[in-house]
């Protein structure tokens, strides 16, 4: 009685990988760049390599008026120059990024002297989503929201 079973359990298994991998749509489209448009392209590339501590990575154009930065395997932030005027910008319309470890982040937040809050923006306390997930907000210097959470993706 036992063997049928064996002998069906890796069928079974590759039934599920091949049914598994035919549901996910591989032409799906996948991010592959976010852009902010900035007043100043050097204050902006400072503040996202040292406060975001992303990675600038070699852009084409070559022209002073591109920064781009590695946010994931194949996804990049581009900062471009050219903004006349800082804006004002809605919190739900952010940028969001998971750390490994939010209290950690937060840390380095308070030694870089940045402000940042919950949602409301009136408490430092970091924020709980409805899924469980932490986050804090703080803005570029161009007023970009950006949220920090500690999904665990």
């Amino acid at each position: 009685m036992k063997k049928p079973f064996y002998f069906l359990s890796p069928l079974f298994l590759f039934l599920l990988i091949a049914i598994a991998s035919k549901a996910q749509n591989t032409n799906a489209p996948h991010v592959n760049h976010l852009a902010v448009y900035v007043t100043d392209l050097q204050r902006s590339a400072e503040f996202y390599e040292k406060i975001m501590e992303l990675q600038q990575i070699p852009e084409p154009f070559h022209d002073g008026k591109h920064v781009w930065l590695k946010i994931g395997e194949h996804s990049q932030l581009h900062i471009i120059s050219g903004a006349t005027a800082d804006v004002p910008h809605d919190i739900n319309v952010h940028l969001a990024f998971s750390v490994p470890s939010l209290e950690e982040f937060i840390k380095h937040l308070k030694a870089e002297k940045i402000k940042y809050g919950n949602f409301g923006q009136n408490s430092e306390t970091p924020q709980l989503r409805a899924d469980g997930i932490k986050q804090v907000y703080l803005q570029d210097p161009d007023g970009y929201w950006i949220e920090v959470n500690d999904d665990k993706f």
